[in-house]
């Protein structure tokens, strides 16, 4: 069987798909505040467009898809998209990335769906006013009730934290702490400071360097041995039941062992978001 690989040589086992362009949240570091120019909706993908697509690829050695967006369950029948997913046999597992403010009444079902494996909460505050401040939206209560729900289910969690120069640096260890009780994996990312326009003011550079020596400033991390085209660089801390991680999304450490390419919800292949 043909596989997929690029110029540089690595073969492509990992296809990050957005199902749609839209999202019910404007975070201050994604979009603007009035929101962005969405595709009309007859030029996205359909869902059986994306099927095949899908289905190509595995056949071209692609064995894990991950569903994003925007948000992907705020397009219309996600679900049965999940479902009709399932079926491709070629396919070792369906992640999903989600803000979770659409979620809580599909877990039961998503827990059904066997192929699905991983869920990436993304929540940057565990505090109601400054997630409102961060995401534009007053949904906080419906989010961390996802996030209890997926913590207590047999999906693996991840929670998604992109830290952000003087907004949410100083609750980096308050979400270390949930790792003590929980079998979940933190993962902060490092913020991409773009804007639309180049790079927008930070008071401070958060690099993957400096996320981490702020979690030693209060835990003794270990390093946790990860898969090669991992995008986070893991660690363990004694007595905790989950793991942390950081992503280098700006500093960008990690593209060597790249095994991904993108899809937009257009249909745009791009090897790289950044």
């Amino acid at each position: 069987m043909s596989k997929l690989v690029d110029n540089f040589g690595r073969q492509i086992s990992y296809v990050r798909l957005a199902v749609t362009d839209r999202c019910n949240l404007r975070c201050q570091y994604c979009m603007p505040a009035q929101g962005i120019d969405i595709v009309p909706r007859k030029e996205l993908l359909t869902y059986k467009e994306m099927y095949r697509i899908i289905r190509v690829l595995t056949e071209l050695g692609v064995n894990k898809v991950r569903l994003t967006g925007g948000e992907p369950f705020a397009r219309k029948d996600f679900m049965s998209f999940l479902e009709m997913l399932s079926y491709n046999d070629l396919l070792d597992a369906i992640n999903i990335t989600t803000n979770g403010a659409l979620v809580s009444k599909h877990i039961q079902t998503l827990e059904k769906l066997k192929k699905i494996k991983n869920i990436n909460l993304s929540i940057d505050s565990l505090h109601a006013d400054k997630f409102a401040k961060i995401t534009r939206r007053d949904v906080f209560p419906e989010v961390y009730k996802t996030f209890e729900l997926l913590e207590k289910s047999s999906l693996n969690l991840k929670l998604n934290v992109v830290v952000q120069s003087g907004f949410n640096t100083n609750e980096i260890n308050d979400f270390v702490a949930l790792t003590k009780n929980k079998n979940i994996a933190v993962r902060f990312i490092e913020e991409m400071p773009f804007n639309g326009k180049g790079q927008r003011d930070t008071e401070e550079n958060w690099s993957y360097t400096k996320i981490l020596d702020e979690i030693k400033s209060k835990y003794d991390v270990k390093t946790v041995l990860s898969e090669k085209s991992s995008t986070s660089r893991n660690f363990s801390i004694e007595n905790h039941q989950g793991t942390v991680g950081i992503i280098p999304a700006f500093t960008r450490t990690i593209c060597n062992d790249c095994n991904r390419i993108r899809i937009t919800s257009t249909g745009t292949f791009k090897n790289c978001l950044f």
